[in-house]
């Protein structure tokens, strides 16, 4: 098989419904709008708690229609939309009662601001029936849906090594609604990592993790993170994340790296550098013994991984798909891998016996 012809990209849906946006904030504007432009998916009217955002966002962007509450949204719009929830994940479970039965829905991540409102989302979509995805979008961007193909077609062979390396320079100072926040860096960063690995390679049994503050970034409360995640005595998963690198860009880096018995594969973050400018994605693969081949890609994390989960959560919908590659169902498990990392941090370390 040709490197070139690895699936980046999600499947088109053959008639998108129009999509309902529940909160009208920056993720919304930044990458949501964008990419269902770009991917044709049009936008028929937004709702949020503060109407100020939600005419806003409507005037910015031609929405059609601005509801003064989501029950509005759904006497109008039923089942005939597709609900895009963006808000904060502690609210999520006061908003999904309120959808119509089966009605079709694309969650902001994370799935809740725990395991245990993860849980009550799951709950809550099964007894809805509700045709529910986690916005996970890593896992549905060019690079990785390429490096996903390449594992599911043998190209690396049976899978050795899967390792999460970020030291770079974030700007804290972007994100001060973290600041009171009691998890930081694995909750709204490294789920990412830790959602794609699960992806790549399937949940793990267990977990050791640490997750620190930085006096460069002393006002929140994890900026560093190391992980191993345990996949028995064939598979090693590791992540280590240095959010505050002050050498410059000479020596920062944001990679996935991918190693099986066949070959390997290197993943470049290209947001992670010079945030929130970025540079270009980067897949790169090296089979056993040959030369390392550069893979172009079709487009980026930000925006097109956000046309995938829409274009899937529509697909699905309409029949057109037989699953969802983040269901709820499959990010309760990325909650759970998530809330395992924080519990490994209470356990405390095994002393050295020196004597």
């Amino acid at each position: 098989m040709m490197i070139a012809e690895l699936k980046q990209s999600w499947p088109a849906p053959s008639a998108p419904k129009p999509v309902v946006i529940v909160g009208a904030g920056g993720i919304i504007r930044d990458a949501h709008l964008p990419a269902y432009a770009k991917a044709g998916i049009a936008v028929g009217g937004v709702t949020d708690v503060d109407a100020g955002h939600a005419n806003a966002l409507a005037s910015d962007y031609d929405i059609p229609a601005v509801y003064s509450s989501l029950s509005d949204a759904v006497s109008a719009k039923g089942t005939d939309a597709v609900y895009d929830i963006a808000t904060p994940p502690h609210v999520i479970t006061d908003i999904l009662p309120d959808l119509p039965d089966g009605a079709a829905v694309l969650i902001q991540k994370p799935m809740g601001a725990d395991q245990e409102q993860a849980r009550r989302i799951r709950q809550i979509c099964r007894d809805r029936k509700l045709k529910a995805a986690v916005n996970f979008q890593l896992r549905f961007s060019p690079m990785m849906m390429a490096a996903r193909d390449a594992i599911e077609k043998g190209l690396l062979g049976d899978l050795l090594e899967i390792e999460v390396h970020l030291n770079i320079f974030t700007p804290w100072k972007l994100f001060p609604f973290l600041i009171p926040m009691e998890r930081v860096e694995i909750a709204v960063h490294s789920i990412h990592y830790l959602d794609t690995i699960r992806a790549l390679a399937g949940s793990p049994s267990g977990v050791f993790a640490r997750s620190i503050g930085d006096p460069r970034a002393e006002d929140f409360a994890q900026t560093r993170t190391s992980v191993i995640l345990d996949y028995g005595d064939r598979l090693r998963g590791l992540m280590s994340i240095n959010h505050n690198h002050q050498g410059g860009r000479k020596f920062q880096s944001a990679w996935f790296r991918i190693e099986g018995t066949e070959g390997a594969m290197m993943v470049k973050l290209g947001v992670c550098f010079d945030y929130p400018n970025g540079e270009e994605d980067e897949l790169w693969y090296c089979p056993n013994g040959g030369a390392w081949q550069s893979i172009p890609l079709e487009g980026s994390w930000f925006i097109d991984a956000f046309m995938g989960t829409m274009r899937n959560v529509q697909r699905f919908d309409a029949g057109e798909d037989d699953h969802l590659y983040a269901s709820v169902e499959d990010a309760y498990e990325t909650m759970a891998l998530v809330e395992a990392c924080f519990n490994a941090m209470q356990v405390p370390p095994t002393p050295l016996q020196l004597d």
